[in-house]
């Protein structure tokens, strides 16, 4: 390695990058680890010396080639104009398959500088408390914990970058990734919070419902997959709790029935695979709200793709409770994104992941053609943040009309946004659980009886269509969510 300064360094190659990166997060996590509980022991403050090592890794590539910059048809890992990208990075360890993916080809297909040192960004205190049983007793407030550390700042966690807030031919330098260190924390903790289970076991390729009774189907789905499929390695469910693919099935059972699932607001569930591409179930619960919440925070995990698979109401005479909805247009009228993407913002359906829907339905019913077409609507659906919409019926039966709607529901247009916005291939699958219109309304009987024959078959479509997505990741990534300023990472 080369030096350029005392604390940036060139490197050769992606991995070097990525080992220094981890190298200096973890001097830095360490240090402030090991000053934290010194102060909570003895009062002892961290030294001068100390606080210049509490900061995040920074990673830094310089473009300065002439002219017009290579072509080439990927969405990510490519540079629009000279200049000097730059990124903090946490956990990059963590990280490194999707560091090294945005990496190797810019170094490959670039003729850049990539140098990696440490920041002037301080890593928060709260972020390097794994448990949080370190202060209690303590007797040391937060107020004072916050004089004597870094602590954090909501103004350097932010997403000014997804939302195109920069301009671009003014800043230097330019910014290398959506997120940053203190907004990729930030989201961490809060995925840990909300769902139940450690960051580290979300997989890239996330299924998003609204109904309870789809976890049920999905842990007997991983339950199999890990007697059959030897790429699964694991089942984890909230708490962290987890079923590995040896243990005794009467012990698995017995696991489960003591999961305390309700102790979180939106639980995940994951099967995780030896090669990387596992997948997620997260049950968002219902509304707009939760939708975006949880979406804000997972895509700071750069997930290859979220489907939201849930329930909605049918709008058309010609369809029957337990049809399916693929949804190619959205009508958003919850109104969460209108500040950052206003709902006259056209949210465009994503070809691979249409056709991987509608050739997964195929597959798992066994109908096509018209019989296929008959189960399968494809059209607008209609997102409310209002659950009583059918209230004001009269008021919204001309907009309705007018947009062609074929379903409503309170979550799909705002995980449709979100993709959008936040550069995460999306689609939406529902199932037709009423039709408020026409007099079929959920009662208990009746509910009950669609529960027990659509919800198996609805999640087995959406986790068919992704294993299809996960064969063709180039084309997956797609330009249709990139702008004109758009840093090279993904």
């Amino acid at each position: 390695m080369t030096s350029v300064s005392e604390d940036f360094t060139v490197v050769a190659t992606a991995s070097e990058a990525v080992d220094r990166l981890a190298a200096l997060h973890q001097e830095a996590t360490q240090a402030l680890d090991a000053a934290l509980k010194r102060y909570l022991k003895d009062r002892v403050e961290p030294s001068a010396a100390e606080r210049q090592l509490f900061r995040y890794p920074e990673i830094r590539i310089r473009y300065r080639a002439p002219g017009v910059p290579p072509a080439t048809t990927r969405a990510y890992a490519k540079i629009q104009l000279p200049g000097t990208y730059v990124a903090t990075v946490t956990h990059p360890a963590a990280f490194r398959g999707y560091l090294l993916e945005q990496l190797e080809p810019l170094m490959r297909d670039y003729d850049v500088q990539v140098e990696v040192g440490r920041s002037r960004q301080d890593i928060p205190y709260p972020y390097v408390v794994e448990q949080g049983d370190e202060l209690a007793g303590s007797g040391v407030t937060a107020a004072e914990l916050a004089r004597v550390f870094p602590s954090t700042d909501l103004s350097a966690a932010h997403d000014d970058i997804a939302d195109g807030h920069y301009d671009w031919e003014r800043i230097d330098p330019l910014p290398l990734a959506l997120f940053d260190a203190a907004r990729t924390d930030f989201s961490l903790r809060r995925i840990v919070h909300y769902t139940g289970s450690d960051w580290r076991h979300v997989q890239p390729w996330i299924l998003l419902t609204n109904y309870h009774r789809y976890v049920d189907q999905f842990i007997q789905h991983g339950l199999e997959q890990l007697r059959s499929d030897p790429r699964f390695e694991r089942l984890v469910l909230p708490g962290n709790v987890i079923i590995e693919r040896d243990m005794d099935p009467t012990e698995a059972q017995a696991v489960i029935a003591a999961i305390a699932w309700h102790r979180f607001q939106m639980p995940a569930y994951h099967l995780i695979a030896g090669d990387g591409h596992g997948v997620t179930l997260v049950n968002i619960g219902v509304g707009p709200s939760n939708a975006k919440n949880i979406t804000d925070h997972l895509a700071v995990l750069r997930p290859h793709c979220w489907l939201m698979i849930g329930h909605c109401g049918g709008l058309r005479q010609s369809q029957t409770i337990g049809d399916y909805v693929l949804a190619h247009a959205y009508m958003r009228r919850d109104g969460i994104l209108d500040r950052v993407v206003p709902p006259h913002i056209p949210i465009p359906a994503l070809a691979e992941v249409q056709v991987a829907l509608q050739e997964a339905a195929a597959s798992v019913t066994g109908e096509r053609g018209e019989a296929l077409k008959r189960r399968l609507r494809t059209g607008t659906v209609l997102t409310y943040d209002d659950r009583n919409w059918e209230l004001r019926w009269a008021q919204e039966r001309p907009l309705i009309n007018l947009a062609r709607a074929v379903a409503v529901d309170m979550e799909s247009g705002t995980i449709a946004a979100q993709g959008y916005r936040l550069r995460v291939p999306y689609g939406t699958l529902l199932c037709v659980s009423d039709k408020p219109l026409h007099s079929e309304i959920k009662l208990p009987g009746s509910a009950n009886a669609f529960y027990a024959r659509a919800v198996s078959q609805h999640l087995a479509i959406g986790i068919a269509a992704l294993d299809q997505l996960r064969t063709q990741l180039d084309s997956l990534h797609s330009r249709k969510l990139r702008s004109f300023d758009e840093p090279p990472f993904r």
